[in-house]
């Protein structure tokens, strides 16, 4: 049993332009990953839902990092059901889609045989990782109009038959996946297809976002994805650094030992990621974390392998 502490990213521009994580002096992007390695086990990589990821990526982050070092990386945004614009299709391939003058585009605008080779590059682009034994699970964020309707669950569905055999964690934003009527049906989804149920922390308030369900879906992999609790920009900011802009307190840190050291129990591994990217709230409050949970850890016998 292990737990890791990392964070969704690790070149957010805000927390760049902060300048309280990364040293002077570390301004390129091997320093910058590697500086990152050492204080993290993981990283989730969010570049690849804004564009498709690439094989030359992956190859140099594996390169950059050391042994043990885990990947998980996002689901390409077209995807997980949200709007794509063409100008985030490679460019060989913007050539090839609809004409329709729509400003986005929708999974189900773009043809098959285009579908078939975003798949087949976004696999490619995961095998460096794959081989260097450094991809942990690839993230489907799904669109919060993704529900339970017939022709949602078929996409979902569709995209775990795509994903097998790799390790895929689903992160549902729709209340209804776990609403009273749906809770277990949603459980028992992701437990048939050896898929990752994604524990998401977000503001209680807010009601356009899934219930936090504390369970393990699969016996290799829990993911623990802290959003903040700033429900006052949960809906109204543009920007993911403002939607997230939160910085957890050591008590509510605290808190949220308990469930984790107890869902860690249920599976080999469980990723704790800090998606509250603001500036470097982020990283403080992963720092903090893995402090908190090697101090209870350290007198308390669990057997946990904190990292």
């Amino acid at each position: 049993m292990s737990i890791e502490v990392g964070t969704a990213s690790w070149t957010d521009a805000m927390l760049i332009k902060s300048g309280r994580f990364y040293p002077k002096g570390c301004t390129s992007a091997e320093a910058r990953l590697r500086f990152y390695a050492d204080h993290f086990p993981m990283v989730e990589v969010d570049a690849s839902y804004y564009a498709m990821p690439s094989a030359a990526h992956s190859a140099l982050w594996a390169q950059r990092t050391p042994s043990g070092f885990t990947f998980n990386m996002k689901a390409f945004r077209l995807f997980t059901g949200h709007q794509t614009e063409p100008k985030f299709f490679p460019p060989d391939i913007q050539q090839a889609l609809p004409q329709s003058g729509k400003k986005n585009l929708y999974y189900r605008d773009v043809p098959p045989d285009v579908i078939d080779e975003l798949w087949r590059r976004f696999f490619e682009a995961l095998e460096p990782l794959r081989a260097a034994g450094k991809l942990g699970a690839v993230l489907f964020q799904f669109a919060p109009w993704i529900t339970t309707a017939p022709r949602d669950k078929a996409h979902v569905a569709h995209c775990a038959e795509r994903m097998a055999p790799y390790l895929t964690a689903f992160e549902f934003r729709n209340a209804s996946w776990f609403d009273e009527r749906h809770r277990a049906s949603t459980l028992a989804f992701e437990r048939e297809r050896g898929l990752v149920h994604v524990v998401m922390d977000a503001p209680e308030e807010v009601t356009t976002r899934a219930h936090t369900v504390w369970e393990a879906t699969s016996p290799r992999l829990a993911i623990v994805r802290l959003h903040g609790r700033n429900a006052d920009t949960w809906s109204g900011s543009t920007t993911a650094s403002g939607r997230f802009n939160y910085d957890y307190s050591d008590e509510e840190l605290e808190q949220l030992t308990i469930p984790i050291r107890e869902i860690a129990k249920r599976v080999d591994r469980t990723d704790v990621v800090f998606n509250n990217c603001f500036e470097d709230s982020a990283q403080r409050n992963a720092l903090t974390m893995i402090r908190l949970l090697n101090r209870h850890d350290a007198g308390s016998g669990t057997g946990f392998e904190l990292t």
